[in-house]
């Protein structure tokens, strides 16, 4: 049996296409929706952990980070306010991503892109002129608001833009784009800090209507994708000059166009598509379980916990406000390198090695963490600089595997799984899924954190260990399959074949006794 490892048979279709200025510039000005979440992602792990912000915001926190020896280490940053104010930008997320699928489906990816755009804009400046904790929670309600709409049509977006062949380094450059947005938040956080009078934080919040500016202005002239012109009715004709474009001059785009109106063909025929249809029938049933643990799998990593609370977590194990925030920056450096290595490997090597690899490489950064931190870190004092030294290691190899493995692909594998007739319902279950993980792994770090102590680390890394073995045994290969024909993938695996039965015209053929 070969686990997970399937060919695809019988496609004789292979689109065409090259890389346009046309399509990069799109792509690129359609990422700014990722490096905005990343930057909300960086940005309120390195203001949080500012005294200025934590002084103004939340006094209980400074005062027991300034020196109450009667506190652990462990819990001197539990607040259930201060990991609200992470979270309720993905509980907003949460909540309007099933208005956004609607929209993204309806009116097209760009429609989405221009409404996440405007949202983040007003989160940008309720966050910056915060004067107190409801405004500073409104902010990022907004912005959560921005996210919901964004991630629904980006990666989107992205997938349904790239050539087939090359669809894995095109859909992981929205990850690329949350790893820059992210950098540049721990880079901003680290000269803000340094501002004299204590408003160094509204910088570093207001700065975040910087890259939603540009989506907004961007996605206002940006192409609609083709599958989602078929999708509302548009003339063939008019999809056929636009797919041109995209690919490129006298590339031949028959195929692919004829493989788009098929796909939406069979959902105006009613056989099958919306929410519905995805969550109940059995065709989609692989794609079902992707859209729930993909996501799930991805905030389970512990990624989060890093990237939410990474200054926080240096100080926790006794380093400076300035030392720890640059830390950050180091990490995010290594994070957006380790991503551009996934765009250069992912369509070489597929999705399966990566996922593997990466995974292998976190759980045992995990396992380190975990081990020196309870041998090392007490309730009181901090560890020393050859161990700290060491543990930012450790975190920047982790960072590096997330890069490289379940950083993108998280998002690549959900995008391009997706018939069309449910492909807007399916990222919409998968975003919703990780905004629900994110907001529990968010609400609830600084808790475990306190009362698990270093075992939190390990928690992660069982985690990690279960990931691994479901991609190895679950997750079909993808790779170089053209989007509108990866249904085949699944009939050719060897335990969802199982599932998902053969194809309705084999189905036909049984009845009359044919097969």
């Amino acid at each position: 049996m070969a686990v997970g490892i399937v060919a695809v048979e019988d496609q004789e279709r292979h689109y065409g296409g090259r890389i346009t200025a046309f399509v990069a510039l799109s792509c690129m000005t359609a990422g700014m929706g990722g490096v905005i979440f990343g930057y909300d992602i960086g940005i309120a792990g390195g203001v949080s952990s500012m005294e200025p912000f934590l002084r103004k915001f939340f006094p209980d926190v400074y005062r027991r980070m300034r020196g109450d020896t009667r506190v652990s280490n462990y819990c001197k940053f539990d607040s259930q306010l201060l990991t609200a104010f992470t979270s309720s930008l993905y509980v907003a997320g949460l909540l309007t991503t099933f208005l956004a699928s609607r929209v993204t489906a309806g009116r097209g990816r760009r429609a989405s892109m221009v409404l996440g755009g405007a949202a983040f804009l007003a989160g940008a400046a309720v966050g910056g002129a915060s004067v107190n904790i409801y405004m500073v929670i409104l902010g990022r309600v907004l912005l959560g608001v921005g996210l919901g709409f964004a991630n629904q049509a980006v990666p989107l977006y992205l997938s349904e833009m790239a050539p087939a062949r090359l669809r894995g380094a095109f859909s992981n450059g929205f990850q690329l784009s949350v790893g820059i947005g992210a950098l540049a938040a721990n880079v901003i956080n680290f000269g803000t800090e340094k501002i004299r009078g204590g408003w160094g934080w509204r910088v570093s919040l207001a700065l975040a209507a910087v890259p939603a500016g540009l989506l907004t202005l961007g996605a206002l002239f940006l192409p609609e994708t083709p599958n989602s012109l078929v999708q509302q009715g548009r003339d063939r004709r008019d999809v056929a000059r636009l797919l041109q474009r995209i690919r490129g001059a006298g590339v031949d785009v028959g195929d692919e166009l004829d493989d788009i109106v098929a796909a939406n063909g069979a959902a105006a025929a009613g056989e099958g598509g919306g929410l519905r249809g995805f969550l109940f029938e059995r065709r989609y049933r692989p794609q079902l379980v992707m859209a729930v643990m993909i996501p799930f799998f991805q905030q389970v990593t512990g990624i989060n916990a890093i990237a939410f609370y990474a200054p926080v977590l240096l100080r926790t194990i006794g380093m400076g406000e300035s030392a720890s925030l640059l830390s950050a920056v180091v990490t995010g450096v290594v994070g957006v390198a380790s991503t551009f290595a996934s765009m250069l490997a992912v369509d070489r090597f597929g999705r399966r090695t990566l996922f593997l690899a990466g995974g292998a490489q976190m759980l045992a950064s995990q396992v380190l963490i975990g081990a020196i931190m309870a041998a090392e870190l007490r309730d009181s004092g901090g560890v020393s600089k050859a161990w700290a030294g060491v543990l930012i290691l450790l975190i920047a190899v982790y960072v590096a595997g997330f890069g490289w493995s379940w950083g993108p692909l998280g998002w690549l594998v959900p995008s391009e799984i997706f018939p069309l007739e449910v492909r807007a319902a399916g990222q919409g279950v998968t975003v919703a899924v990780s905004f629900a993980f994110t907001v529990f792994v968010a609400q609830a770090f600084l808790f475990m954190l306190c009362h698990m102590r270093a075992g939190i680390f390990f928690f992660f890394a069982a985690w990690l260990a279960a990931m691994t073995a479901f991609v190895y045994l679950l997750l079909p290969e993808t790779k170089g399959v053209p989007i509108e024909q990866v249904a085949g993938v699944w009939r050719a695996h060897w335990f969802w074949c199982r599932v998902v039965g053969p194809e309705p015209d084999d189905q036909a053929r049984v009845g009359r006794g044919k097969l």
